[in-house]
């Protein structure tokens, strides 16, 4: 199938990697929270993700605290925040658990954020990704840090559509060291 090429309406799929996390000694991995760079970086994504107009119609996020505590800090730069729904499996998640989220949404929503970890994200933007704008898949290959965002761009009558190799990657924004 030629990329981003298809029936149906135009979705996207933002993909937000969670901001930069503490690494406390005492607690474990999913309970990390977010580091003082983590806490600048959250609000930035959001503000770049409402510049460019890529807010979602319903965000789908990790239950890791840092995953957690990105999209609050993302979404209050928001007017209306859209629907979350908080699901574990994107924890640890590698292609197969993440796209088995996605191909739940309903085919109500057109763009969906996804709030999580690498290296699945980065895998799963580089997997869906046919072809992108620029050099950007090689920018997703070579780094996908954290809380960066990827936006993927594809037509389709629903999410279950969503394969490997059919959406075109249009976009992607890093917060780090921006002042947004």
């Amino acid at each position: 199938m030629t990329p981003h090429i298809g029936a149906g309406p135009l979705r996207r799929l933002v993909v937000l990697r969670h901001a930069k996390s503490a690494w406390p000694d005492e607690l474990p991995d999913h309970e990390r929270p977010l580091a003082a760079r983590g806490r600048r970086d959250a609000p930035v994504a959001g503000r770049l993700l409402a510049e460019t107009d890529c807010l979602p119609d319903l965000a789908v996020c990790s239950t890791a605290l840092r995953a957690r505590q990105t999209w609050d800090l993302a979404c209050a730069q928001w007017g209306t925040p859209p629907p979350v729904r908080h699901d574990r499996r994107l924890y640890a998640a590698g292609v197969t658990d993440l796209l088995d989220v996605v191909h739940e949404v309903s085919p109500e929503v057109g763009t969906l954020l996804l709030v999580g970890h690498n290296p699945g994200l980065e895998e799963l933007v580089l997997d869906l990704a046919g072809d992108g704008l620029d050099d950007l898949l090689d920018e997703v290959g070579t780094k996908f840090p954290t809380a960066a965002a990827a936006v993927l761009a594809w037509h389709g009558p629903g999410w279950r559509d969503l394969a490997p190799g059919t959406a075109l990657l249009t976009d992607v924004m890093v917060a780090r060291g921006r002042k947004g």
